[in-house]
């Protein structure tokens, strides 16, 4: 079978959000041509397989590309997430980046997109017809990276034994009534997804066993909204933080100071969380989730077997009438760092915590302005994703050198204050008078706080 040639400036290998977010601002702000490659039938990476009950875990106007809303700016007005903005569901969120594909991308004649696609070292290979392709591009850029994983990509890690029901949170919808007890394995966003979507539909929660090998901390959805309404009390949040973090004397103390000012919620205020991952909660979703009482602590699971549950510290009885739900796959692993430019290469890493489509945009407007590699790498240093409770600490220290960097550059700031994922910068604020007192005493602020963070994390 002949191999084909494909000619292009980028090849962007994987249209997840990252991929999408970073192609959407290389076609806003250049000239340049673009294949994508994607080895799923349709745009939105690891959206496709994902379990149909997920929502964004921060508002929709954080998701998707710089030139498309995702969603209507809507409040909620019932449920857990009263009071605040949408959270986009699996299905939207879908059908928005296909959108983005067949009505923007594909339609501005600089963009070929090759679903179904595995690509290797010497181009790809459609996973359809088996043809091959050789890629002629100036620069490939890896949107695949940060290797989102979610439960449906793969078997439980533990060995399941015959008879014992476990499934990936996508087949929960289709229990019905078949099982009168639950047990949700992981304590991450997936595990409360499935803990809450239970209690949303009338399992009692006595009837819910959790499996956590580690507690948390989370973040108040309330600290994270966008746009002018919410613009007061975020700004206070965002001042409040740095005052906690400037004038804690450990880390202990920290927690504790963010704890008493809202910054930070924990599930069980008589347990100290070890695990720190973005994960973010309303109040509402806390309380409701604080009435499953049969919380399990005893490390993770190594194997499920007829009538008991292997844990690392120790055992749990189970039975036919289980369903076990495994909830463990790390859809924010911790990679390690790597330069986001080098060479003829790009690969996109987060530069602001657990904001990955924003990032995305970001390196593209960076590789679209910038021409020394160096410099580029400078204000696009990797923010890894959080997994301890220290790791609140460092990503804190990240991206707060990374704001100081980004400071530097006028115009970086007039493209932040337009970028829609950007929303934290309001697009309407008037830009900061160094001269004005509040300036001052919030830089002096921001400055403190970076200064101990260092403290504290070499401290630890």
């Amino acid at each position: 079978m002949s191999t084909n040639t494909v000619t292009a400036d980028y090849l962007v290998v994987g249209t997840g959000a990252m991929g999408m977010a970073f192609t959407d601002t290389l076609l806003a702000e250049t000239d340049a041509t673009v294949a994508l490659v994607d080895r799923y039938h349709a745009p939105g990476g690891h959206w496709n397989t994902a379990y149909p009950f997920v929502r964004l875990h921060q508002p929709s106007a954080f998701y998707g590309v710089n030139s498309r809303a995702l969603g209507s700016d809507t409040i909620d007005a019932v449920g857990w997430n009263e009071g605040l903005y949408e959270l986009a569901t699996s299905g939207e969120v879908c059908a928005y980046f296909d959108q983005v594909m067949q009505q923007q991308f594909l339609p501005s004649g600089r963009v070929q997109y090759f679903p179904l696609s595995e690509h290797g070292a010497d181009g790809f290979r459609s996973l359809v017809s088996g043809r091959s392709f050789r890629v002629d591009a100036a620069t490939t850029v890896d949107a695949t990276y940060m290797h989102v994983t979610v439960p449906s990509m793969r078997p439980p890690p533990y060995p399941v034994a015959d008879g014992v029901a476990c499934v990936a949170p996508n087949e929960l919808p289709k229990a019905g009534g078949r099982y009168e007890r639950f047990m949700v394995i992981g304590a991450g966003k997936t595990g409360m997804d499935a803990c809450l979507f239970l209690l949303r539909n009338g399992v009692a929660p006595d009837a819910i066993r959790w499996v956590m090998p580690r507690d948390s901390w989370l973040l108040d959805r309330a600290n994270i909204q966008p746009g002018k309404l919410f613009a007061g009390s975020i700004g206070k949040a965002f001042a409040q933080q740095a005052q906690d973090i400037a004038e804690a004397v450990s880390v202990e103390d920290l927690f504790a100071r963010m704890e008493s000012t809202g910054q930070l919620l924990r599930f069980d205020p008589e347990v100290t969380p070890s695990m720190y991952r973005c994960a973010t909660v309303t109040r509402a979703e806390l309380d409701a989730l604080r009435s499953i009482r049969g919380v399990i602590r005893k490390g993770r699971v190594q194997a499920l077997e007829a009538g008991v549950v292997q844990l690392d510290e120790g055992s749990e009885p189970t039975d036919a009438g289980t369903l076990h739900i495994d909830c463990t796959a790390d859809g924010l692993e911790r990679r390690p760092t790597v330069p986001v430019f080098q060479n003829n290469a790009i690969t996109l890493q987060s530069v602001r915590t657990c904001q990955q489509v924003f990032s995305a945009a970001f390196i593209g407007h960076v590789e679209a302005s910038f021409e020394d590699e160096g410099e580029k790498n400078a204000l696009c240093t990797p923010v890894p994703h959080p997994d301890s409770a220290l790791d609140f600490l460092r990503t804190n220290l990240a991206n707060n050198l990374n704001g100081a960097r980004w400071a530097a550059y006028p115009a970086l700031q007039r493209w932040l204050k337009a970028a829609r994922l950007d929303g934290f910068t309001a697009s309407d604020a008037p830009d900061p008078d160094p001269a004005d007192p509040a300036t001052q005493a919030l830089g002096a602020r921001l400055e403190a706080a970076t200064e101990n963070l260092q403290r504290l994390i070499a401290s630890a």
